[in-house]
């Protein structure tokens, strides 16, 4: 089946399936699936504007509210995860998943479905060490650390991903698994984002988390986003066993803006014979069974359960027994009920209501699953119990908010439970979670030639004095990358792609050429043979930071969320 995979969809629901109509026309191909890697925001009203983690003169209702209400309906079948620009009350809402709209399913903190027998699981959020070990604390109204603290990734979460035993056909993350990027094109990638240098250099570029997640599941495609680039990689993995090793193809596309790779269609082997729904996939939800008592609403730390003798059981992974008692449990019916309610008053461009508070409500869907396998609503207890202690914990200011972000991944107080997590000691800002009110300078210069721009690579030998103005650094102390792939190499890494980049809206003077540019390379053929990766995921990397730091490069990162009419300029 073709898989229509895109990057941060920022509530850009109409301009994504407008696309997709136009590829569907263009190549004569029917997309089967849109998956979306986070930053989806499902914003319904003006309610759940205020708490998503953006400025507010940035909050703009964009089109979600359209397929909410019912006044248009998703044309193909949508799977999404959470990024770090959520309206992050309405996906607490849903904790294991659910229908967002009909057509548009989001994956909860974590999840697996399958459709057409294909295993599509996801992780959302982004990964930041200081939360990492916290439960599932936040309620709105979200303070100012809970609105950000909302969105970051657990341990929690991870463990139970760790638990999955079957195979996984595709997996989608918000940011980059650490380390990914020494499998694709690294040079072509630092090219496009050069401010990305010294965090891939020192190895604190992407979620330690995600990497983990990456060597334990060992999909045949993961998807990722929010860095803003499209990005391919080809990872070999060691063999298991005595079982042959596997590859993982990697994608992360662009945002969706005219003239960006945000849109590539995938094709994916279905399974024929499966159902033409979406399906629960039973080795998931009886690991969720499992852990359910494991999980607390609460921000003190949580350690996962080990094999160190305190514990008397640290293996919940599911056995037949258990997936069949799900099965059971479902009456035999694994189909994902179309069982979509609205939960508030959808947004009425008609009667804008700019006052209205946040809402927070159970929703029937998640009291639906709960009661029928016996999970505990987390969004509820946070609610009831928890509510009090995190606003106490809470009230940082904004002036905390820009460190955070600006800051590493880490926090020193509260080191990583991963030995290779060097987040804690870098200098530089954190590319993982990029600032919400600012953006790279070089974003205005990007606006002005219509396309993304990349900052010129100085002559080899000059200094780069916008970069870095310390004294030269000895060699040593940086990491040596390995010879990066030529960008021949990892333009086809994925069978049969056809990415486009969105046409100008209806009306607008595009800044640089008229019509639709494609990736030539990717659409003249079909993709050639998978190469040989450099080296398998278990070899060693250096972890060496560099000696001195480069200074931070101000961000102003207007674009993601510019008026129309900036857009067209």
């Amino acid at each position: 089946m073709k898989i229509a995979v895109e990057g941060c969809c920022h509530g850009e629901l109409d301009k994504i399936y407008e696309t997709i109509g136009y590829l569907e026309r263009k190549e004569d191909v029917k997309v089967d699936l849109l998956l979306c890697c986070g930053d989806f925001q499902a914003v319904r009203n003006e309610g759940d504007m205020k708490c998503m983690a953006v400025p507010a003169k940035y909050r703009q209702m964009q089109t979600f509210y359209k397929y909410y209400s019912g006044e248009k309906k998703a044309p193909v079948l949508t799977i999404f995860i959470g990024g770090n620009h959520e309206a992050s009350n309405h996906l607490q809402e849903l904790p294991y998943g659910g229908w967002v709209a009909p057509n548009i399913y989001y994956l909860g903190y974590a999840g697996v479905v399958r459709y057409k027998g294909v295993r599509i699981g996801g992780l959302s959020g982004i990964f930041k060490s200081h939360d990492y070990r916290k439960g599932h604390y936040e309620f709105p109204p979200y303070n100012h650390e809970t609105l950000r603290s909302v969105y970051h990734v657990r341990n929690s979460d991870v463990f139970k991903l760790k638990q999955i035993r079957m195979p996984v056909d595709v997996f989608m993350t918000h940011d980059w698994p650490r380390g990914i990027y020494h499998y694709g094109s690294t040079d072509e990638l630092l090219r496009k984002k050069r401010f990305l240098r010294e965090e891939v250099e020192s190895g604190t570029l992407g979620s330690p988390a995600a990497a983990d997640l990456l060597q334990h599941l060992q999909p045949s495609y993961w998807f990722s986003a929010h860095l803003h680039v499209k990005f391919a990689a080809l990872m070999q993995h060691e063999a298991k066993g005595n079982t042959s090793p596997k590859t993982t193809k990697f994608l992360s596309l662009d945002k969706c803006l005219p003239y960006r790779d945000f849109l590539q269609i995938v094709e994916v082997a279905d399974r024929p014979g499966s159902s033409e729904q979406l399906e629960y996939d039973p080795e998931w939800l009886a690991i969720l069974k499992a852990t359910d008592h494991l999980q607390k609403p609460s921000p003190s730390m949580w350690h996962p359960p080990e094999n160190n003798g305190l514990h008397t059981r640290w293996d919940y992974s599911a056995s037949e027994v258990a997936m069949m008692e799900v099965v059971s449990e479902l009456n035999g019916e694994l189909s994902i009920p179309e069982n979509f309610s609205q939960t508030v008053p959808p947004y009425d461009p008609t009667r804008p209501q700019p006052n209205t508070a946040p809402a927070y409500s159970t929703n029937p869907q998640t009291t639906e699953l709960c009661a029928t396998l016996g999970l505990t609503d987390m969004y509820v207890l946070a609610g009831q119990g928890w509510r009090g202690a995190a606003a106490e914990e809470g009230g940082a200011t904004e002036e905390e908010e820009d460190d955070e972000d600006n800051q590493s991944t880490g926090s020193v107080e509260e080191p990583s439970e991963y030995p290779t997590d060097t987040s804690g000691l870098s200098s530089s800002y954190n590319p993982d979670e990029i600032t919400i009110e600012d953006e790279w300078e070089e974003e205005g210069e990007e606006e002005e030639r219509g396309s993304d721009a990349v900052v010129p690579e100085a002559p080899d030998g000059a200094r780069d004095s916008d970069r870095d103005s310390s004294p030269p650094r000895e060699a040593a102390g940086r990491l040596i990358l390995p010879p990066p792939r030529t960008e021949s190499e990892t333009e086809d890494l994925l069978p049969s792609p056809l990415a486009l980049r969105l046409p100008p809206p209806s009306g607008s003077t595009p800044s640089s050429s008229t019509g639709l540019s494609q990736t030539s390379s990717e659409e003249e053929g079909s993709a050639p043979p998978a190469r040989v990766p450099k080296r398998c995921s278990g070899e060693a990397k250096g972890t060496q930071s560099p000696s001195g730091g480069t200074p931070r490069i101000k961000r102003r990162n207007q674009s993601i969320y510019t008026a129309a009419e900036d857009e067209e300029s």
